[in-house]
């Protein structure tokens, strides 16, 4: 706890230095003096700071899932429309070929006077029915051009709505992360404005805060005694999980070398083959639900109310995380943050269903009763 406080601090003091006003004209507002606040009021105020950030950066990273999946819906409406463009460019010739054909034949002479005029009225009959089947023929390439030119059309314009789609997307994109990076600032600016000796006391007072929660927790008998087993599958995706242990949290970040929270569990559940929604409220609201008295390794924790940080349990009341921003990756107490619920990212199938007898219960009983011949 106090390496990643004081890192931060570091960190934050030195981009301080390096952006600091020359003139008291662009000098921040004055905050209230860090010693006039006791140790419990700035850890609420760093926490608040870290799950604002932490929101808005599970905001960015739903954006980025749809932006990407948009990308996709573009590439493919576009592989498509290019294809029918194709298809309406043969059609158009063909119906051309078809119409210099017609011109070429044309006479004033109607197939029934032909007919009447003709030597072999058999060979003229012959003729007429070869004049019928290009007669079909051109009408299904009319049919093939108009219903070609129609789906041109309907391809285009989808098209066209699937890349304003994207472009909206890749704006709010650039705004969430704004709106990471400026909490993030927050955050430094609140390090920075402390001494060493309350960086120290502000780890020492969280770590400790952490314990009580733990110990609360467990006492409260909201975790299966014993462990229960893990699948093959839970199994692989906690090596994954494991072997990403040390690497620096960053936001928006999904592997391999730093991660944030929802990023680690997804590329963990998807390393051991089974695909996971990116974000912690997605994987809240999709996955399902599991009691915690029936957690089991390889389970995803979430926490606070509106789903915004994740972990995966490794079991004995423990999780890995990647933590927030100036942490690495890390295995700490369940009750680290507050826990909403966990979910199982493993598909479970229902029992199967069993048609009942025919027979009525007072058949059944009766048949029971009936003595063995």
């Amino acid at each position: 706890m106090s390496g990643r406080i004081l890192r931060l601090a570091c960190t934050a003091t030195v981009s301080a230095a390096i952006l600091a006003p020359t003139t008291p004209a662009l000098a921040a507002p004055e905050a209230p003096e860090p010693q006039e606040r006791s140790t419990a009021a700035l850890l609420t105020d760093l926490q608040r700071l870290y799950r604002e950030t932490e929101q808005a950066t599970e905001a960015y990273n739903a954006t980025e899932e749809k932006l990407e999946k948009q990308r996709t819906e573009v590439t493919r409406l576009d592989t498509a429309l290019a294809l029918a463009r194709l298809s309406l460019h043969a059609s158009r010739g063909r119906a051309g070929r078809l119409a210099r054909q017609q011109y070429q034949n044309t006479t004033g002479i109607s197939p029934y006077v032909r007919l009447l005029l003709a030597r072999d009225p058999q060979h003229a009959l012959d003729q007429g029915h070869v004049i019928d089947r290009l007669a079909r023929e051109r009408a299904e390439s009319v049919g093939r051009l108009t219903g070609t030119e129609r789906k041109a059309d309907e391809l285009a314009h989808k098209a066209r709505a699937a890349l304003d789609e994207q472009l909206a997307l890749a704006e709010r994109q650039k705004k969430d992360r704004d709106t990471v990076e400026r909490r993030l600032r927050k955050v430094e600016g609140l390090l920075a404005s402390l001494t060493a000796e309350q960086l120290t006391s502000l780890a020492e007072f969280e770590k400790q805060d952490t314990a009580k929660a733990q110990r609360a927790f467990i006492a409260s008998g909201a975790l299966a005694k014993d462990d229960h087993k893990p699948s093959r599958v839970a199994k692989r995706a906690m090596r994954f999980a494991r072997r990403q242990l040390g690497k620096p949290y960053q936001w928006g970040a999904e592997g391999p070398r730093t991660y944030d929270c929802s990023g680690l569990t997804s590329k963990a559940w998807a390393h051991a083959g089974t695909r996971i929604p990116r974000t912690s409220q997605e994987q809240w609201a999709r996955l399902d639900h599991v009691p915690l008295t029936e957690l089991r390794p390889g389970d995803l924790v979430v926490y606070f109310p509106d789903a915004t940080h994740v972990a995966m349990y490794l079991g004995k009341g423990k999780v890995i995380q990647a933590p927030r921003t100036g942490e690495k990756v890390k295995i700490s107490p369940i009750a680290s943050n507050p826990v909403l619920g966990a979910v199982r990212p493993e598909f479970r199938p229902r029992k199967p269903h069993r048609d009942k007898p025919r027979s009525s219960p007072d058949r059944r009983s009766s048949s029971r009763n009936r003595p063995d011949h």
